[in-house]
């Protein structure tokens, strides 16, 4: 399989780069989790890491490679809304 060397920012992969395996697409993967084993009582922990664009060329608007930037509050809910589906009730 493909890696790629992903620099990280924030949290405690700060300043790291690390290969990443790639997918079928060629991108790595949109979160990056981090598992961390907790001491003797603690459960452990997971450090999460969220995919972004570094940046773009300055000619065409490319894409110029991915960077993973800490998210403490962990990976976002996504819900499948289809369109055949009721509309969503807030309690």
């Amino acid at each position: 399989m493909r890696s790629e060397n992903t620099p990280f920012q924030g949290g405690p992969l700060d300043g790291r780069v690390l290969p990443v395996l790639t997918g079928v697409t060629g991108h790595p993967p949109k979160w990056y989790k981090v598992p961390v084993p907790g001491d003797d009582d603690t459960p452990p922990t997971v450090h999460v890491y969220r995919r972004e664009p570094s940046g773009y060329t300055r000619r065409l608007g490319l894409r110029r490679g991915w960077i993973y930037v800490y998210a403490p509050e962990g990976v976002e809910r996504r819900e499948i809304r289809w369109p055949w589906s009721k509309p969503r009730t807030t309690p």
